[in-house]
């Protein structure tokens, strides 16, 4: 019985891992040590391995032989490779969110980045632009497209460590406005300008970032995941 209490807790590690790497907290190219995350849960190395081994399978973490685990460190190729087949999914994405989006999903997304705006606003900027990338996942669930959405979910989690290693700082941040005129057009069910307007934004996006190799700077484990 104690083999699923060990996958749960492995599992609830992974999350908060990833919660972290999101919200660049953990930055590309952190050293996860196995005992410095096993004393911060208090769980043992083996747990810890099971962790770092789902985060490895997602690609937000890369595990090297003999020398650990570190947080993943997208390449300028792999920066625009991610962009590119965002554009070439979200669109349609959108365009089919426009043709079937309820009242109450509309006022779910309105929500969702009034959210986003309030952690801008109160300096957060980790924490809005994980919940602008959620944005763009849960336009993808309204569309009612799993197989779709579970690629897109994995693209933006990618894009968020692109963004960790080359963004401009504010203006990596998806604007307020682009957000605001994608609801407009889903509420008002204009498929053809929602299309338009996730492409735009998407491109807007990615000309922000300065995709020049850079260092980023490993923060303190402890001090990172203290939320």
């Amino acid at each position: 019985m104690a083999q699923p209490a060990r996958q749960n807790s492995a599992e609830a590690i992974a999350a908060s891992l990833a919660h972290a790497i999101h919200e660049h907290r953990l930055t590309p190219g952190s050293k996860l040590s196995e005992d410095e995350v096993g004393e911060v849960f208090g769980v043992s190395r083996t747990v810890v391995r099971a962790a770092l081994q789902r985060l490895g399978h997602s690609r937000l973490v890369e595990i090297r032989r003999n020398h650990g685990a570190f947080v993943a460190q997208p390449s300028i190729r792999e920066a625009q490779e991610v962009f590119e087949a965002r554009l070439l999914l979200e669109p349609r994405t959108s365009r089919a969110a426009a043709s079937r989006i309820s009242p109450s999903q509309i006022e779910h997304l309105r929500q969702h980045i009034r959210q986003e705006h309030e952690a801008l606003e109160a300096g957060r900027s980790g924490q809005a632009l994980h919940l602008s990338g959620q944005f763009h996942v849960e336009i993808a669930r309204i569309a009612d497209q799993d197989t779709i959405t579970e690629f897109i979910s994995q693209l933006v989690a990618r894009s968020s460590l692109v963004i960790a290693l080359y963004w401009q700082r504010r203006a990596a941040l998806c604007e307020s406005h682009a957000h605001a005129a994608l609801i407009d057009a889903l509420a008002t069910g204009n498929e053809d300008k929602a299309d338009e307007l996730m492409k735009e934004h998407l491109i807007s996006l990615m000309t922000s970032l300065d995709l020049r190799n850079r260092d980023s700077a490993p923060a303190s484990l402890r001090e990172a995941l203290r939320s």
